[in-house]
Order: C-alpha cells, then structure tokens, then sequence
C-alpha cells in the first residue's frame, strides 16, 4: 500500500468496487452487510475492500455494537480533485486551441466554397 496520502487515496479509487461501495457512502452511512447487498462478492471481501478505504482515511467506521457501520470521508477526494485540477487546466487550452484550429477550417472551407460559386 502506497505511503502518502494522494497515492493511497488513488489506489484506493483503482478498484470499481471501492468506488461503488464510495458512490453507496455518500447516500450515507452503511453497514458492512448493506454495502455487500448489491455485490456478488462475500461480506469478508467487501471488509477487505473497507480496510483499504480507511487506510486511505475515505470512510471511517464507527462502532455500534456488532455492527460497524461505515461512513464517507470525503476530504481525501478533495485533494485529488485538486491535482486534477492542473491537469483539467491542460485540457482547457488543448481545447481551446482546437477549437481555434476547427473554426480556421470551417472559414477556409467557407471561403474556398464562396469563391467556387463566384466563378
């Protein structure tokens, strides 16, 4: 398991089933046999998938009796929403710069389209 925090939250993320159990934490807290229901994984296999989450400190479980149910901690999502970000900056100018080269082309192929039935 990665060390610092925006690794172990990404590897965390790498799963699509941490993601999904993710996605089924922000409608709340679950237990570990409600965050199982929808999986056709054993409950033991969803707890494993529970342990790396809170090593990566994106749900914390609390401790209810024999129920420990689970809850989203979303702040570590903060922080790769934040490295995404320079990233998304990127994107922005590849696409603004594309845009600028597709309406070159359209306004050639405007012009050379004109001159055609000028003729």
């Amino acid at each position: 398991m990665p060390t610092d925090t925006l690794s172990s939250t990404l590897f965390a993320l790498a799963d699509p089933t941490r993601r999904a159990i993710l996605a089924r934490l922000a409608g709340g807290e679950r237990s570990v046999k409600e965050l199982a229901e929808p999986f056709s994984i054993s409950q033991p296999a969803i707890s494993k998938h529970l342990r790396v989450l809170e090593r990566a400190n994106l749900i914390e479980r609390g401790r209810n009796a024999q129920l420990r149910p689970a809850r989203l901690r979303a702040e570590p999502l903060r922080d790769v929403a934040e490295w995404l970000e320079t990233y998304r900056r990127f994107w922005d100018v590849s696409f603004d710069r594309l845009d600028d080269y597709l309406s070159e082309l359209r306004a050639k192929e405007s012009q050379e389209s004109h001159d055609r039935t000028d003729r």
